[in-house]
């Protein structure tokens, strides 16, 4: 069963993460190496490497190969930063790789951050929108990467902080499952 795994994970990056423009090798030699399926729960470690987010806990998944590897290289992670993995249990893994130190967030208040001073946030879900607490919490020069979602469709958006305030850019279209505690309010439309 094991070399099935590793089998999967050499496909997985060959197939859903090079296809898609991520050129960043640090990123390809993690994703090569960390056992996702220890991520899941046993009956369904083997979705993990298909192309599909799965869920790990009530609520939270890991977002499929595609999704994470592109916000991961866009993050320019470089070793000895700060990290804050927010439901990312497998971005954590990734970046503790490359060699940053990743305190991890996933309890039930999300939108809660531990300290300040982050040089990068990472998210593995959708979010209508960034809470200030996360902006907040990057250091001058910290990077925000999260899928921000309003209905079918969602956008994978990276926040800098610089002097002058918040930067926020739209990177690519994608998509995840929204967060607990994340949904669009329910509002009147024509």
């Amino acid at each position: 069963m094991a070399a099935d795994f590793v089998a999967a994970r050499l496909n997985m990056v060959e197939s859903q993460v090079r296809t898609n423009d991520v050129t960043d090798v640090r990123i390809h030699d993690a994703m090569r190496t960390i056992p996702r399926e220890e991520l899941a729960p046993a009956d369904k470690s083997f979705q993990v490497y298909a192309d599909t987010d799965v869920e790990y806990a009530p609520g939270r998944y890991l977002l499929r190969a595609r999704e994470v590897s592109k916000l991961l290289q866009a993050a320019r992670p470089l070793e000895g930063e700060q990290a804050l993995a927010i439901a990312a249990p497998y971005a954590a893994k990734v970046l503790e790789f490359i060699g940053l130190t990743v305190t991890r967030v996933d309890g039930e208040d999300l939108k809660a951050v531990p300290g300040a001073g982050y040089d990068l946030i990472i998210v593995e879900g959708a979010v209508t929108h960034a809470p200030k607490a996360w902006l907040d919490a990057l250091t001058l020069g910290g990077r925000l990467l999260v899928i921000e979602r309003d209905g079918p469709t969602a956008k994978a958006v990276l926040y800098v902080r610089a002097d002058d305030g918040i930067g926020r850019r739209v990177l690519f279209d994608a998509m995840a499952p929204i967060l607990p505690g994340f949904e669009p309010e329910a509002g009147f439309t024509f």
